[in-house]
């Protein structure tokens, strides 16, 4: 099965706020808000699935769902993005805030939709 989504978990200690503003930083990544605004993304939080190794904190995860059909070159374009806007999320979040921010997981979910 192709690829259909990206899921970000972040890890323990984090906080429900985290997960809003990483929503929110990704949502407005520049090549991920096109994909968004012409209706073939979707960017969601949800109840994070259990995973062993990796709690969060928040029980929050966040979904990249591609909505229409997608090519591994376009799920690679938003799987590469994600993860450059989640560094960049983190190197700003701990400019801005003390304490180092959770750590954050992005892997590939075929199975998302």
């Amino acid at each position: 099965m192709a690829n259909t989504a990206v899921r970000v978990r972040l890890g323990r200690g984090a906080s429900a706020s985290d997960v809003g503003a990483l929503k929110a930083w990704l949502e407005r990544e520049h090549k991920l808000e096109a994909l968004r605004s012409s209706g073939d993304l979707e960017i969601r939080e949800r109840a994070a699935e259990e995973h062993p190794g990796n709690p969060m904190g928040a029980g929050l995860e966040i979904l990249l769902v591609l909505v229409s059909v997608a090519g591994p070159t376009l799920f690679e374009d938003v799987y590469k993005q994600t993860k450059s806007g989640v560094r960049a999320w983190r190197e700003n979040r701990r400019a801005v805030e003390r304490g180092e921010p959770p750590e954050v997981e992005v892997v590939p979910d075929g199975d998302a939709r």
